[in-house]
C-alpha cells in the first residue's frame, strides 16, 4: 500500500509539474537587430566596437511557415492589416528617434503592421503594443508609414522572415521575405 501512495504521489507530481510548460508554438518567435551583431555588444573588446553593435532597432515577430499554403492574396489578404507575422502584433523597438516616410518618431516601442496589395505593401507604426494578431489595430491612430514595391524572390522563403541592414542610400531597410516575396522598406535611424 505505501509503495503504491508513492507511485500515485509521484505520478501526480509529474503531472502538475508538466502543466508549468506550454507546447512549443507552431510559430516560433525571433528577434532581428539593426545592426545585426547587436545581441553581441556585450563581448565587444573595445569601447568603438561596442558602440558599433549597440542595438538602434529590434524587431521582434512570430514566424509562420508557408506549409504549402497559398500566403498572399489567400491566407494574408490583400488590402487588409496584417500583423506581420503570426500569434501576437509585430514589435518594434526603436533606441533613438527614427524617420519613417514623412514621420519623425520618438525613442519607444511599437507595433508593425503590413497592408500587403499585389502592387505594393505598406508597413505601418502603431502606438498599440502587446496585442494579438491585427485585433487592435486602429488605422486612424497609424503614426508612420512607408510603402514599398515587392519583388519576387528566386527560392521558396518557408518561414517569414525579417532581416535589416544598412543600405547604400545611407538609410537602414527592414527587408521581409515570405513565400515567393521580399519587401524592403526603408527608414532613417536619426
Amino acid at each position: 500500500m505505501k509503495k503504491l501512495f508513492i507511485v500515485l504521489l509521484s505520478f501526480f507530481a509529474f503531472q502538475v509539474s508538466a502543466q508549468d510548460f506550454a507546447p512549443v508554438d507552431k510559430s516560433v518567435m525571433d528577434i532581428a537587430y539593426y545592426p545585426s551583431g547587436a545581441h553581441r555588444a556585450g563581448f565587444a573588446k573595445t569601447a568603438d566596437e561596442k558602440a558599433a553593435l549597440m542595438p538602434r532597432v529590434r524587431i521582434t515577430y512570430s514566424r509562420p511557415l508557408v506549409n504549402d499554403r497559398e500566403i498572399f492574396g489567400n491566407l494574408v489578404k490583400y488590402n487588409e492589416p496584417w500583423r506581420l507575422g503570426a500569434n501576437e502584433s509585430t514589435e518594434v523597438i526603436f533606441y533613438s528617434p527614427v524617420k519613417i516616410g514623412e514621420s519623425v518618431l520618438a525613442a519607444g516601442r511599437y507595433s508593425l503592421y503590413c497592408t500587403p496589395s499585389e502592387d505594393s505593401w505598406t508597413l505601418k507604426v502603431h502606438p498599440n503594443v502587446d496585442g494579438w494578431g491585427s485585433y487592435g489595430y486602429d488605422e486612424s491612430k497609424d503614426l508612420a508609414s512607408v510603402s514599398a514595391v515587392p519583388t519576387t524572390s528566386e527560392k521558396n522563403i518557408e518561414a517569414l522572415s525579417i532581416t535589416m541592414y544598412k543600405a547604400d542610400s545611407g538609410q537602414v531597410h527592414i527587408k521581409v521575405g515570405w513565400a515567393n516575396s521580399i519587401a524592403e522598406f526603408p527608414i532613417t535611424v536619426l
